[in-house]
């Protein structure tokens, strides 16, 4: 919606008046461009703004679709190219300095481009985008097509530059990386290939990285299978696995800056931690330069980074964070650094001119210095850039010279209205907010954050400065507004506070008082007419909690300044009734609103919906709140929160939106007449602006652009013009005296500065020292106070001194009560406590108490509060633990101890398994059941068809019966081969597989679901055995306590100090005693609350009111008590302990007895002798018994002990079985994840060989398409060369009527080709630019060619005609002649595209051939990978039990490495042994037989081959006498006498010819050899020459490139022929050469024949007779 609102606002609505941009005053944000050696330029807002460096004058050019984005310059064409951002931004590239479109762009990008960058060579543009395409492109922006483009999702790059050298490399650097991109090219195709550099670590050095797809040096693990890469164990088979790297294989790399190209293609970067690496431009290898230091280390300066660099001849030069710029000597892999130039501020960007004799330094700020290479160096600043974005703009009275900007630090400047010039500055160095300028003199007010507003003098606008500063609150201030007339200056701040202030120098800009409206101003509004005496204000604000907007207007007389102290209260506050303030509301929200010029209409720009309303304010006055309804309503093509404002003669409502439009509209019709595009609603549009009292100059400022736009009118007259002029003058005429007078004044107070924060009034106010409100009254007259605080302190002290003999009254009668409460308080102390009261009673502020009471009862609560919570959670807590621990377990953890011994014994915890792992568990071994029920189906019918008869049948019965019953032994089968101890508790394993059988995952998980159960069985039945033995020593337990009260009983009896033991349970043995919390437990005192002691206390008494009324007096039991103690029986227990009483008498002497007191004393005796021998006797019994207990206890105690020690053997047997099942399990589960590894990585490598099989595919199609453009290209070069050719020829035929002899003159000039001067380079130019002269481009190539055919319009001129040729001759002769030049230029053309093509072609077979090695590579992989795993679900590992002893080894020479082993069950060696030692003495029996026979066979074999072998022997003879051959030689044997002196004469002979032969045989191989070996020397010379040829050749080639480009650049036919030439020469030199070779070749195989014959000439030939 947005940009159709653009578009249809993108021309001009009236047909009249309209707005044109006068300058633009804007700072870079981004990086300065050269455009050409004396301009630059640099994107500000919605504008491009031009800068020529001599004459400072500046150019703008505007974008039309919004802000602008991104800009790149290219200084050969001078074009400007840049983009707007919006929704599917376009690129537009401008001529310099015409400004006019060449070109404009549109691509796919969808947000935004990042980068822009031009190529030096050639029209070749690139751009790169980011979110959501990270796209780069590159385009021929003289076509305006793409001719490539590559997305790299993620990578969002900083830097973007061609090779100056060859715009084939283009470089991206991002903070994380870096990447060279090739531009291949094929005729009209092109290419973009990246590669990526390896950067190095953060400290600048290396590290080794592995190939994650491939890993070589993983090690081989033969028992627990292959080792696999990281990702194939992360279980990633996508793309990402290709760059997957675990946490701790990842290390930081250095943060990359910025980079520059070298004129050798080589790159230099700039890191943050402050390295600087060279990248070179060929294999993208990466050194990192070392740093010399050669002198004592900079103080206060520390080049961390390099923000920005620039190469120079040497090195570079860089800059940093500290203001220097310093300069990088580079030799080799060494650096040293020295400074260069020191700047005021951060330096941001660096750049040489095209001509490198001036280096741009941008800083952060924006400011742009020049450094001039000249043999006295200059600097100077270019653009002073302002401290911040422009905060708020206004006219200097009268508007038509100078204008004002502030920033938001304080910089205030004074612009020039007609060329935008700087004429000044002054800093304030505080935080403001708003400006304003007053129309009744030279002065303008600043208001601040603070609260302050400052007061400057600008009646020398070239030295501003401040006069006076007020402050007035310490609310920041949001609005500062001159009336029209400049009577008063409203100033509004964020708390809701409007101050009125004098705006007259001479009132020394006296605050009048302030009035209270609704906090957060949106718009302060007046109207000062010329014929009226009162100022009306409307103040506009929001109310948020209802949605409505409220509009307060209130007046101010202009007799204000003189009655302001009747008209404010003693608090500064302008009384409403005098200014006669009403409110009023309206019924929507608002962002802004006027009053127009009649006080009658109010105009609102609604902030929800597009419309401007307005507003009729009622003629009667009112009370109270008055809501007003919208009398007109008018859309507004305008979106975003909008502003108005009125023009000086009140009959313009300008309006301003964040789209960024500015609407001029008529007052009465509201009808837009003009509108300008000024920003964007990219910066969030326009923040304020601001119209000249003639309407002449219209100054709009951007919110977040930081552009300052000045508008002046274009076709500006009639009505419009002679009404605000008209204003203009009347305006001017009124304020004329008024002015002059404020401005003497100003000039008079320059000596003098005013501060009207410091009145008289405000010294220190001396009060009795009994006065309460004194230290508020004392002010410290070195701290600024507010002047709103002021005036509240003056009502203070006002008040004080009028209250003050009241207040001493009550302080008097204060006194008095305080001495009572504590008359009252000592006489408390002295009564009884039950008469004493608390004291907080004695307290006479009840509401303090109360609130006291109430705060110490919330702290309590919430004490208590957070005790509960903490409590809870630790409740909480207990209960999840004990969940987990306790309640889950089906069988709780617990504990035996023996009663002697200090061994335990330890039940195993279980929990209730689940109902799906019983679900499982049963699916498990019903499948078992089935299985084994097929397999022995399975067996029957195989048996049964095999069964013929029936003794046959009978043995396969019995076959069968073993076979089950190798079956049954099988299904139990002993430890050592199931590999575990868990058949000795008696768990069935004949469902459990063969280990060597458990090769399919779902075998796996059966039978781990099926030795987890076996482990639970193994657990249960330990369990069960443990559980008798806990149940065993409870009896045990209680049968010792029984017996141990009789053993109490006899201890008590016979007076023994023996303790007896009482076993007990300990609380491992009863857990569950942990879990609760026993009173004796609880060290801390218990919290009772009162109520519940009080109840406590009264059953404690009432129970003993029970107990002594129950213990009442009763005659029985006393008597009881007394006579018998107590009992009616005395039992045999109670002798040891009766007395038998003495006598009466016994206290009385011997002497003193009589006959019947001695007689009782003998009675008395006997008793006691009698009593003491039954106590005897009892002791003993007791004794007995005692011991007889207590070895029965020990013995039934021990024996319990020995059973829990079989227990204990038992519970390691358990634990020993559970270990080794739980070993298995783990074997089970890691081959099951190996397994997940491997299919991971099988399929990883399945995606990634269809993704090189896709790829190869691609680069096969590129071979295809790209052999087809050359072979066609080929065609038209062949074509255009046998044309060429054909030209040549045809010269003389078409030539052939005039004579010979002008015929050949003709000729030669048709050969002759103009001579082309380079334009020769300054030599100190060339000193200068470290480039030198770089490669031709397209645009060379079209000058060299004018350039040729001017110099052809020459040679074709009438005078270089020959003598006597006729013109017409010449005419066709000059038309053929330049015919044929063309020719050549195309065959040039065309001969250079076929190189690139050929060059092209072969760099597609490369990636072809490198796509396709990298396949093989993967097939090997994905075979080996399968080998893998077929070698690892064979080779399973299983567990077995050894016995301890079983083997023995020496030396503990123990062999891990079992390759060759083969296990097999001991059964069947046995069985196979016993069937081959049968068969062993059946064959030795048989053969024992057989040996008899055959020696008989033997001896009569041997007797007739004897025979035959005799019978053969005669008949040889007889044939041999047959067939007897009588020759010449035995004829001469049998003749001659000396016979042997004969053949020894014959044999000399031959010997002496053999040696003659074997002399002459050695001569002629030795000559042979010299003859090969001087072949072979001159092959090896040959060789050489050939080597130094093909090295002459291969520089002779660069040489015929070199100058076959410099030929393509200048365009010499002379030199083309000479190359040419020289090449045809080398060529049939080659050829003689290889000729030549190939003949010698021929020769050296002849002569080797030769050789070869004569060897075997040499040798004896035996023929067979």
């Amino acid at each position: 919606m947005a940009q159709g609102r653009e578009r249809d606002e993108a021309h001009n609505v009236a047909l009249g008046a309209s707005l044109s941009v006068r300058w633009v005053q804007g700072f870079p944000r981004q990086n300065v461009h050269f455009v050409n050696d004396s301009t630059i330029c640099y994107p500000c807002g919605n504008f491009i703004i031009f800068i020529n460096i001599e004459t400072k004058k500046k150019t703008v050019l505007q974008c039309m679709h919004g802000i602008v984005g991104v800009v790149a310059t290219n200084v050969p064409h001078e074009v400007v190219a840049f983009s707007d951002r919006r929704l599917r931004p376009l690129i537009y590239i401008y001529n310099f300095p015409g400004l006019t479109r060449r070109i404009r762009l549109k691509g796919n990008v969808l947000l935004d481009y990042t980068l822009l960058s031009f190529s030096y060579c050639g029209t070749y543009l690139a751009s790169y985008s980011s979110l959501p395409e990270f796209e780069l492109a590159l385009w021929n922006w003289e076509s305006g097509v793409i001719l490539c483009k590559k997305s790299q999702p993620g990578i969002d790059v900083s830097q973007m530059t061609f090779n100056p050298m060859n715009w084939h490399q283009l470089c991206l650097s991002s903070p994380s990386a870096v990447t060279v991109w090739t531009v291949e090219r094929s005729n009209q195709e092109h290419y973009l290939e990246a590669k990526s550099v390896r950067l190095p670590l953060e400290d600048g050095s290396f590290c080794n990285e592995t190939d994650v797809v491939f890993p070589q040096s993983l090690p081989k693990d033969p028992v627990y299978g292959p080792v696999l890469p990281v990702s194939a164990i992360a279980g990633l088979v996508g793309e990402e696995a290709e760059t997957f790297r675990p946490k701790d294989d990842l290390y930081t790399l250095v943060h990359p800056t910025m980079h520059c190209w070298t004129p050798t293609s080589d790159l230099y970067v700039g890191c943050e931690e402050g390295h600087l690496l060279m990248i070179s431009g060929e294999n993208l290898k990466v050194t990192v330069l070392n740093k010399i230091e050669d002198g004592p280390p900079r103080v206060g300066r520390n080049l961390v980074s390099p923000v920005t660099v620039a190469y120079q001849k040497g090195g570079v030069l860089a800059s940093g964070i500290d203001g220097f710029v310093y300069s990088f000597l580079i030799k080799d892999t060494n650096y040293k650094v020295e400074d260069f130039l020191e700047v005021e501020e951060p330096v941001e960007h660096l750049m040489f001119s095209p001509s490198y004799r001036m280096l741009l330094i941008q800083t952060d700020k924006g400011s742009i210095y020049i450094y001039t290479f000249d043999e006295e160096p200059t600097f100077e600043k270019l653009l002073a850039a302002c401290d911040g974005k422009f905060q708020a703009t206004d006219f200097i009275t009268p508007g038509n010279e100078y204008c004002m900007t502030l920033t938001q630090s304080g910089e205030v400047c004074v612009w020039g209205i007609e060329d935008g010039a700087c004429v000044s500055r002054i800093y304030l160095n505080i935080p403001a907010t708003v400006l304003a300028c007053s129309p009744s003199s030279l002065s303008a007010a600043v208001g601040t954050k603070g609260g302050f507003v400052h007061f400057l003098d600008i009646q020398d606008v070239e030295s501003p400065h401040s006069v006076h500063k007020a402050y007035l609150s310490e609310s920041p201030v949001q609005h500062l507004l001159y009336d029209q007339r400049g009577i008063y200056l409203l100033v509004g701040t964020s708390e809701g506070h409007v101050f009125v202030i004098d705006a007259k120098p001479s009132s020394l800009f006296q605050i009048l008082g302030f009035i209270e409206v609704g906090k957060g101003i949106l718009q302060i509004s007046t109207v000062s007419p010329l014929e009226t005496d009162i100022v009306e204000v409307m103040v506009l604000s929001p109310l948020p909690e209802t949605g409505r907007s409220r509009l307060e207007i209130f007046t101010l007389p202009k007799i204000l300044p003189q009655v302001s102290a009747s008209f404010a209260d003693e608090r500064g506050r302008l009384r409403d009734a005098f200014i006669h303030k009403f409110v009023y509301e309206i019924e929507h929200t608002l962002s802004s609103a006027v009053l127009n010029f009649q006080s009658s209409r109010i105009y609102g720009f609604c902030n929800q919906v597009p419309y401007i309303c307005s507003y009729l304010l009622p003629e009667k006055e009112h009370s109270g709140i008055c809501i007003l309804k919208s009398y007109q309503k008018v859309q507004s093509k305008q979106y975003g929160p909008g502003m108005l404002s009125l023009s000086p003669h009140g009959l313009w409502l300008i309006t301003i939106a964040k789209c960024g439009i500015l609407c001029i509209r008529d007052i009465h019709t509201l009808e837009t007449f003009v509108q300008c595009r000024s920003h964007s609603h990219q910066g969030h549009g326009i923040q304020s602006v601001r119209i000249s009292m003639d309407g002449q100059s219209i100054l709009v400022n951007g919110k977040h652009d930081g552009t300052l736009v000045n508008l002046k009118w274009r076709q500006f007259g009639g009505n419009l013009a002679n009404e605000i002029l008209e204003y203009s003058q009347q305006l001017s005429t009124y304020l004329e005296n008024t002015m002059d007078e404020e401005n003497d004044y100003l000039s008079i107070a320059k000596k003098d500065s005013l501060d009207l924060g410091s009145e008289p009034e405000h010294a220190n106010v001396r009060l009795s020292d009994d006065s309460l409100q004194e230290e508020l009254v004392k002010v410290d007259n070195t701290v600024e106070i507010p002047w709103i605080q002021q005036k509240n302190q003056e009502a203070i002290k006002n008040e004080v001194k009028l209250f003050s003999n009241k207040r001493k009254e009550i302080k008097r009668g204060i006194k008095a009560l305080a001495k009572t409460i504590l008359d009252m308080m000592e006489e408390n102390e002295a009564v009884d406590n039950i008469a004493k009261l608390e004291q907080q009673e004695f307290g006479l502020d009840l509401e303090e108490l109360e609130r006291l009471h109430n705060e110490s009862e919330e702290e309590v609560a919430k004490i208590r509060k957070d005790a509960e919570m903490q409590n809870l959670a630790k409740r909480y807590l207990a209960e999840l633990i004990k969940g987990e621990c306790w309640n889950s377990m089906a069988v709780k953890g617990r504990a035996l101890k023996c009663f002697h011994i200090p061994c335990v014994v330890e039940n195993f915890p279980m929990k209730e398994r689940t109902d799906e792992e019983l679900k499982e568990l049963k699916r498990v071994e019903q499948q078992k059941e089935i299985e084994a029920e097929c397999l022995k189906l399975q067996k029957e019918i195989v048996e049964f068809q095999s069964a013929i008869t029936l003794v046959k049948k009978h043995h396969e019965e019995e076959d069968e019966e073993e076979e089950e019953d190798g079956t049954a032994k099988d299904t139990n089968l002993p430890n050592y081969l199931l590999g575990s101890l868990s058949t000795d508790f008696r768990v069935p394993t004949a469902l459990l597989s063969s280990q060597l059988e458990l090769h399919s995952r779902e075998e796996k998980i059966n039978q781990i679901i099926l030795l987890k159960d076996i482990i639970y069985k193994v657990k249960t039945a330990f369990n069960n055995e443990f559980d008798a033995a806990y149940k065993q020593k409870e009896i045990e337990i209680a049968r010792v306590k029984e017996k141990n009260v009789r053993i109490q009983e006899i201890v008590l009896d016979l007076e023994l100090e023996e303790t007896v033991w009482q076993p007990e349970f300990e609380d491992c043995e009863k857990p569950e005693r942990t879990l609760i919390v026993e009173s004796t437990e609880i060290t801390a005192q218990r919290h009772i609350k009162p109520q519940q002691k009080v109840k406590t206390e009264l059953l404690v008494t009432r129970e003993m009111e029970r107990l002594l009324l129950s213990q009442g007096s009763t005659t029985r039991r006393r008597a009881l008590m007394d006579m018998m103690g107590g009992v009616l029986e005395v039992k045999k227990e109670d002798i040891l302990r009766m007395v038998i009483p003495q006598p009466a008498f016994m206290s009385k002497p011997d002497a003193l007895w009589s006959e019947k007191e001695k007689k009782q004393f003998k009675e008395y005796e006997k008793k006691v002798k009698e009593l003491n021998e039954e106590r005897d006797k009892y002791r003993k019994s007791l004794e007995t018994e005692m011991k007889k207990l207590q070895n029965s206890i020990q013995e039934s105690t021990q024996n319990f002990d020995e059973h829990l020690k079989r227990l204990f053997e038992r519970r390691v047997r358990a634990e020993m079985a559970v270990s080794q099942e739980e070993l298995k399990i783990n074997n089970l589960v890691f081959s099951l994840l190996l397994d997940e590894e491997i299919s991971s990585r099988e399929a990883f490598l399945n995606n990634y060989l269809a993704r090189k099989q896709e790829e190869k595919s691609q680069t096969t199609e590129a071979i295809r398409k790209s052999r087809e453009d050359h072979d066609m290209y080929k065609e038209h070069y062949d074509n255009l060369l046998a044309e060429d050719k054909v030209l040549d020829r045809s010269f003389k035929k078409e030539f052939s009527e005039i004579p010979s002899h002008q015929v050949d003159i003709l000729y030669k000039l048709f050969k002759r080709r103009p001579r082309i001067h380079k334009q020769k380079v300054h030599s100190d130019t060339t000193s200068l630019v470290p480039f030198g002269e770089r490669p031709g481009s397209g645009k060379l190539n079209k000058d060299a060619f004018a350039q040729l055919m001017k110099a052809m319009d020459d040679l074709d001129s009438i005078n270089n005609m020959p003598q006597g040729l006729d013109p017409s001759v010449w005419e066709h002769f000059c038309m053929t002649r330049r015919a044929k030049v063309e020719n050549e230029q195309k065959v040039k053309q065309k001969a250079a595209g076929l190189i690139e093509m050929v060059a092209f072609l072969q760099r597609r077979t490369e990636d072809d051939e490198k796509v396709q090695h990298e396949i093989e590579k993967v097939l090997r992989e994905l075979t080996l990978l399968q080998e893998d795993k077929v070698k690892f679900q064979l080779n399973l590992t299983i567990q077995i039990l050894l016995k301890q002893g079983q083997v023995e080894l020496e030396n503990f020479q123990l062999l891990l490495d079992y390759s060759d082993a083969i296990l097999i069950n001991k059964n069947i060696v046995e069985d196979l042994n016993s069937v081959i030692r049968t068969q062993g003495q059946k064959k030795v029996a048989s053969m024992m037989e057989s040996k008899e026979v055959h020696k008989g066979i033997f001896q009569i074999e041997w007797e007739h081959k004897k025979m035959e072998m005799e019978m053969e022997d005669l008949n040889q003879k007889a044939r041999d006498i047959q067939m007897l051959f009588f020759s010449r030689d035995r004829q001469k044997y049998l003749n001659e006498p000396n016979y042997e002196t004969m053949i020894a004469i014959q044999i000399g002979v031959m010997e002496q010819t053999i040696a003659v032969l074997d002399k002459t045989h050695k001569k002629n191989v030795e000559s042979c050899k010299k003859l090969l070996k001087k072949l072979r020397r001159y092959s090896n010379q040959k060789d050489v020459a050939n080597y130094t040829l093909s090295c002459n050749l291969r520089e002779e080639l660069v040489a015929v490139s070199e100058r076959k480009d410099i030929c393509n650049a200048v365009g010499s036919t002379l030199t083309c022929e000479k190359i040419a030439k020289e090449r045809y020469e080398n060529m049939m030199q080659q050829q003689k050469l290889t000729k030549i070779s190939k003949e010698q070749a021929e020769q050296i195989s002849i002569l080797q024949a030769e050789v070869e014959r004569l060897r075997m000439k040499t040798f004896p030939a035996f023929v067979q007779m």
